[in-house]
């Protein structure tokens, strides 16, 4: 962890992140100046979030034929150089179509940044190193997330897509001076048979993917749609996002000492998707921004549960995988990760459009819940 090689994706990290995370809440907000209702402003964090899918798909085979440094290269590249076209266009294809590519690079980055977090330091410092990874990950969104929607009051939409897209592109900076091994083929292992060792893998998965998901399709719902929900607030909706943001990091930290100190990664799963649900029926009650104290409170409560499930799902999937199927767990993670943010953003947008947010926000709660005795079935 103290490799220059290990500090220096960490900055690589919070410049690609940076020019993700302060678009996350701005984009849908300038759908919806250019006309595009509820689901469209999902619509825009959906689709950037299912090309990630996709992507992530092939970045294990891309790590192991290209290398680490080129694949973030171009991680960065696609994130930040076509954001300033969102400039020319606040309707919806055009946005769409930046967010294809934008989405290209977000996949490639973050396989390939977790991945190098388990290949740079040994197992029993994984929960610490993908903490100080989620850092770097979190940190611009506690920073950025709530800024993005209050900067706009003050520079326009065309400072802000600016700046997003020339944060990811100084991260290139950092790449060339990468020192990463390249990461052990899946079948270096031959204590079991490979089917045996996939098997295995795919049963040890199931909890982590499943919190993951429920987890991250709740902070993507919320955090799209936030500036929605109470469009008039000034103060309560930046101090949510901020919150969430903050909580995540919180948890994240705790995570990765608990399981570093004590072990038995996946312990936390059910104690983080509670902890989340309990965060999304605060935002039920508190509505449109009608109780500010609950609608900041309930999104602090989804941060600290999504960050704890973060850490603990990413050290269990390294842990059931092995060392020859860090690229494919990372892949694994982060599959679920932004699946459920896309999940979030065009799902909740679908019940809000006709139901409203309260009830969107409620069946997110209450799947959560059932998502809790699932999230308890980790093999030790």
């Amino acid at each position: 962890m103290r490799s220059a090689a290990f500090r220096l994706m960490l900055a690589a990290t919070v410049l690609g992140f940076g020019g993700y995370a302060v678009l996350l809440p701005v984009v849908p907000l300038w759908v919806t100046r250019g006309g595009s209702g509820e689901f469209g402003a999902g619509l825009t964090t959906g689709v950037l979030m299912a090309v990630t899918v996709a992507t992530q798909l092939a970045v294990p085979a891309l790590l192991r034929r290209f290398g680490h440094r080129l694949v973030v290269a171009a991680g960065l590249l696609l994130l930040g150089a076509p954001t300033p076209l969102l400039m020319l266009s606040a309707d919806l294809p055009p946005v769409l179509a930046v967010s294809v590519v934008r989405g290209l690079g977000f996949g490639l980055l973050t396989v390939a940044g977790s991945a190098i977090v388990a290949e740079l330091v040994p197992a029993a410092e994984h929960g610490r190193a993908s903490a100080r990874y989620g850092y770097a990950v979190g940190i611009p969104q506690l920073a950025l997330l709530p800024a993005g929607v209050a900067v706009v009051d003050l520079v326009g939409f065309d400072g802000v897509f600016l700046a997003a897209g020339i944060a990811p592109l100084l991260g290139l900076v950092c790449v060339p001076f990468l020192q990463v091994r390249p990461p052990v083929p899946a079948g270096h292992d031959r204590s079991a048979h490979p089917g045996e060792r996939s098997a295995a893998f795919r049963r040890r998965a199931v909890a982590p993917v499943l919190a993951m998901v429920a987890c991250s399709t709740a902070q993507g719902g919320l955090v799209t749609f936030l500036p929605l929900v109470a469009p008039g607030s000034t103060v309560a909706v930046p101090l949510a996002l901020f919150g969430t943001a903050l909580g995540g990091l919180l948890g994240r930290g705790l995570s990765g000492e608990i399981v570093d100190r004590r072990g038995g990664a996946g312990r936390l799963l059910p104690v983080g998707v509670a902890i989340t649900a309990v965060g999304m029926a605060g935002e039920v009650v508190a509505g449109g921004g009608d109780v500010p104290v609950l609608l900041v409170t309930g999104a602090v409560f989804v941060g600290i549960g999504f960050g704890l499930v973060q850490n603990d799902s990413l050290v269990a999937l390294f842990a059931a995988g092995g060392a020859g199927r860090y690229g494919t767990s990372s892949a694994v993670w982060n599959i679920a990760f932004d699946s459920g943010t896309g999940l979030g953003a065009t799902g909740l947008g679908a019940v809000a459009e006709p139901f409203g947010f309260r009830a969107a926000f409620g069946l997110v709660a209450v799947l959560l819940l059932l998502v809790v005795p699932a999230s308890r079935r980790v093999p030790r």
